[in-house]
């Protein structure tokens, strides 16, 4: 099961093991990681569950819909590596995959 380490703001890591087919947010939900609220469930209706992805796993995702930009604008301290976690899917491939989660959500 591939492992995803959810950095806090003030850098304090969760690394949990998150299931393939969920998104990087529902692990973060079900595994109580502070600071990924995800207030719309995963419907991509709100900028809860922002989180900066680690640059090295940028290039690894797939790119960001039309939809995740649009509710991006609504997420404070947004950065270049700015992306939606409940549009995130977790795969084989993402084993190690490095987020951080913003000041603002804490």
């Amino acid at each position: 099961m591939p492992k995803i380490k959810y950095v806090e703001h003030n850098g304090k890591e969760h690394e949990v093991e998150v299931p393939a087919g969920w998104s990087v947010m529902e692990g973060a939900v079900k595994n109580l990681i502070p600071g990924i609220d995800a207030d719309c469930g995963g419907a991509c209706a709100c900028a809860t569950c922002h989180v900066y992805v680690d640059a090295a796993w940028i290039g690894k995702l797939p790119p960001k819909a039309d939809m995740e930009e649009t509710m991006l604008d609504f997420a404070q301290d947004l950065e270049p590596t700015s992306r939606l976690s409940c549009q995130i899917k977790v795969t084989p491939e993402l084993d190690g995959l490095v987020v951080r989660t913003p000041k603002s959500q804490h």
